[in-house]
């Protein structure tokens, strides 16, 4: 038995050794390979100065959300009234820059500051991984996607070659977006623009640039200058009719079809939409023109672009929502996150510091409340948990 024992610790050791030897040899690999894609050896041998994979990005390139979110969820979260309020503080300080990024490429300038507040919180939120070690841990151990995560670091490096970053500059999230408005490396290559004009495309830093660049993307993406986005859209019960953000017909033709505006108004024109029903026939409908698929682009999810759009709507002086949500456990804004977080923690349950954001711990922790409720366990922050711990 003590044979046996010996042999598998060493077993381990072992491949424990095998596997950093491995990593370290592929590192020296992307080293190299970025140094003949003309990124200066100086450059990628700092970045490149690391002997061990980054255990988060591992975990959280391969972890499965614990539950769908809920569009209400979602919603709640992305579009509550203080980034509203932030947003339009925001778009106060930056007026002059705005407006003169919507007369160069044409984008609304609520929607870009719609796409800066979801993306980052205007800016607040941009992601702590070190993208050189993101990156080449996605390419050493990810397993998956190795040619496009190799290309997303030498992208980076020859930003930081090319004198529009510093390489301490360079942090996001694990999958590799950074800066103000979250662009991918070789997205940021490819459109990124000096708006300020020192001579820099610095979209961590300068927000000119990243207002800039993002409206430049959206404008690529085909952007049409005086044309909606969505409207919302009150659907006739019953309706059976054709659906998708694809599936387009004039407004006309919707209206013939039952649909009016969320206010009761009428439809008309010859603008062509799709319809979205993201919640079912009973929840808000949406009808989406071609500016939302540009929206659509930055992120290939219909939930975000509608975030993006009832973001900026909101921006723009319209009301939330008229048609309420198909439940009666409505989602949480942060503020409400957060305040439910403090009220666990109150009540003894520990989940770690209270930041807003539901994790594993407050999913834990939010079940364990449930049972004690005599609720069913399901860890999902929403208004009947919140509501049993006082919450209004």
């Amino acid at each position: 038995m003590r044979a046996t024992a010996l042999f598998v610790i060493l077993s381990v050791i072992w491949a424990s050794h095998a596997t950093a030897t491995d990593f370290s040899s592929c590192v020296a690999g992307l080293r190299e390979a970025a140094v003949r894609a003309g990124v200066s050896r100086s450059v990628a041998s700092q970045a490149l100065d690391v002997t061990q994979p980054d255990e988060k990005v591992l975990r959280l390139s391969k972890v499965q959300p614990e539950f769908k979110t809920p569009i209400w969820d979602y919603l709640a979260f992305l579009v509550d009234e203080q980034r509203v309020s932030d947003g339009r503080a925001m778009m106060r300080k930056y007026d002059r820059i705005l407006r003169a990024v919507e007369q160069r490429f044409g984008v609304n300038r609520h929607v870009i500051v719609a796409v800066w507040g979801i993306e980052t919180d205007y800016g607040q939120e941009t992601g702590d991984s070190f993208l050189p070690h993101a990156l080449s841990t996605l390419v050493c151990q990810g397993g998956q996607r190795t040619a496009f995560w190799r290309g997303e670091l030498i992208a980076a490096l020859k930003l930081v070659d090319r004198g529009d970053l510093k390489l301490s500059e360079l942090n996001g999230s694990w999958a590799g977006a950074f800066g103000q408005t979250q662009f991918i490396p070789t997205t940021y290559q490819r459109l990124a623009v000096d708006f300020d004009g020192d001579g820099r495309r610095d979209l961590v830093n300068s927000v000119a640039d990243a207002l800039g660049s993002t409206a430049n993307y959206l404008k690529r993406a085909g952007w049409r200058p005086g044309e909606p986005w969505m409207i919302e859209v009150k659907v006739p019960p019953g309706y059976s009719g054709p659906t998708g953000r694809k599936n387009r017909a004039a407004l006309s033709t919707w209206a013939h079809r039952g649909l009016v505006r969320a206010d009761g108004a009428k439809l008309s024109g010859g603008a062509q939409a799709g319809l979205l029903l993201p919640a079912g026939l009973r929840g808000p409908g949406f009808l989406t023109f071609r500016n939302f698929d540009t929206v659509y682009a930055y992120n290939h999810a219909e939930s975000y672009a509608i975030s993006i759009s009832h973001l900026a709507d909101r921006l723009a002086g319209h009301p939330s929502l008229r048609t309420p949500w198909p439940t009666d456990d409505a989602g949480l804004s942060r503020a409400k996150r957060l305040h439910l977080q403090k009220l666990l923690l109150a009540s003894g349950y520990d989940i770690g510091e209270a930041d807003g954001k539901i994790g594993p711990a407050t999913r834990a922790a939010i079940a364990e409340a449930e049972k004690r409720f005599g609720m069913q366990p399901t860890g999902r922050a929403g208004q009947t948990i919140y509501r049993a711990f006082g919450g209004k």
